[in-house]
């Protein structure tokens, strides 16, 4: 059993948890994600580690109520417990694989949308304990639906605040923060790394290729069972087949297939949708599952 330390909601619908699980809490990385289970009958959900305490032994977890298994880990508080937490699980950031010496000499940008923003907060973070600085941009629709601007802002070196309706901060989608910050206030980034829903990935990955930013974007959101056997998270990447649980999560954006991507997603929502998916990709439906050549 993994006890909950403290659990709290953030905004509507939006939860955070600190959670008791030492192994995963010893080895995981920035990007990595992990996989809970509240009791014996739940689903498996997988969630990507927002914060980490190796000495304490605990990771933090934020997540969003959108089915019967996050509505029913919603109920949770302190004191009580998961079932399973397995992880970590995914290939870690890019940017952990590199020298605090070569990270300094980069300008890095970050790109956070929604709940896109519990995954880029551990990078920002790593990277700060490293001593390497990165711009920030947090998007929402509303001034209500932000999370964890104060802890984003401790780690950040700039932090970009912006709303669909400008209720609070920059006005607008976070496109046109990116875009202010280059071409009206002479910013230059040498990377972009953005997190969020997919349409939002899919338009600034648009905009970051315009402006000639390299850019890593994260697909966990269309993640469902988190070890490659569902085939919900099967997407093309400068044509070849990837599974983002398994082979990610991060991706060069610029070479995600976004489109079929989330007209993948419509279809995988239904049992027919899901049907028609395994018989049109035959072997490479699923991948890495152990029980087939895929």
């Amino acid at each position: 059993m993994y006890p909950i330390l403290e659990a709290k909601e953030l905004t509507t619908n939006i939860y955070w948890m600190e959670v008791e699980a030492k192994r995963v809490a010893k080895s995981c990385l920035p990007g990595q994600f992990l996989i809970v289970r509240t009791d014996k009958d739940s689903e498996r959900i997988p969630l990507t580690i927002c914060d980490y305490d190796r000495e304490k032994g605990t990771v933090v977890i934020v997540f969003q109520v959108v089915g019967a298994g996050t509505h029913k880990m919603a109920k949770l508080k302190a004191g009580d417990c998961f079932c399973d937490v397995a992880g970590p699980l995914g290939c870690p950031s890019e940017l952990t694989k590199e020298t605090p010496e070569a990270l300094r000499g980069k300008r890095i940008l970050f790109v956070a949308g929604g709940v896109g923003t519990a995954p880029v907060y551990p990078q920002v973070k790593w990277l700060h304990e490293q001593g390497v600085g990165a711009d920030v941009i947090v998007g929402a629709k509303t001034k209500d639906l932000l999370i964890l601007e104060k802890e984003m802002e401790a780690v950040a070196q700039n932090l970009y605040v912006t709303t669909d309706d400008g209720s609070y901060g920059r006005s607008g989608m976070v496109t046109k923060t990116i875009q202010d910050l280059v071409e009206k206030e002479g910013k230059q980034y040498d990377v972009c790394i953005a997190i969020g829903p997919m349409i939002m990935m899919k338009f600034v990955c648009k905009m970051t290729e315009g402006l000639k930013i390299p850019t890593v974007v994260s697909l966990n959101p269309i993640m469902v069972d988190g070890t490659g056997m569902c085939g919900a998270c099967r997407v093309s990447v400068g044509g070849q087949v990837k599974f983002a649980c398994v082979d990610g999560p991060e991706f060069d954006g610029h070479l995600v297939n976004f489109d079929e991507a989330m007209q993948r997603q419509q279809l995988y929502k239904t049992a027919e949708g899901r049907a028609f998916l395994a018989v049109k990709e035959g072997d490479t439906h699923h991948g890495n599952c152990g029980n087939c050549d895929a």
